[in-house]
């Protein structure tokens, strides 16, 4: 197994970890935010159960395939990322779609709402695109 591979099965396990936060007891407020920060619902857990599979599986298959994990997942969650600064919602859970955007805002809050995705999309693209072909 190579270095990116481990990378891959380590994003297995932080994006199922990001999936079950919602059902930990304590890791929510009264307000269902999570760490008092953001908001995780149905559609986000299914988000990250169905990436931490894709994860999983890339891992498991080859370099190639983790690379790909990599790239395609870090490019698709840093933007998401990117969005939810300007707008306050991601595409990935349809948000922007489903939401009026709260327009651009660099507050601390919206900065660690939207951190998650920045800092696992940003290490991804960047150790995807940095992998040596196979």
């Amino acid at each position: 197994m190579t270095r990116l591979q481990y990378l891959a099965l380590g994003y297995f396990v932080a994006l199922m970890i990001a999936a079950s936060i919602n059902y930990i007891p304590g890791l929510t407020d009264a307000d269902g935010l999570a760490f008092g920060i953001f908001a995780l619902d149905p559609y986000d857990d299914a988000l990250h159960v169905a990436s931490a599979l894709w994860a999983l599986a890339a891992g498991l298959i080859s370099h190639k395939a983790s690379r790909t994990f990599m790239i395609l997942f870090g490019a698709a969650y840093l933007a998401d990322g990117v969005f939810g600064i300007f707008t306050g919602y991601g595409f990935l859970d349809m948000g922007i779609f489903t939401h009026a955007s709260l327009g651009l805002d660099f507050s601390l809050g919206r900065f660690l709402a939207n951190l998650p995705h920045l800092g696992l999309g940003g290490l991804a693209l960047v150790a995807g695109l940095r992998a040596r072909t196979a």
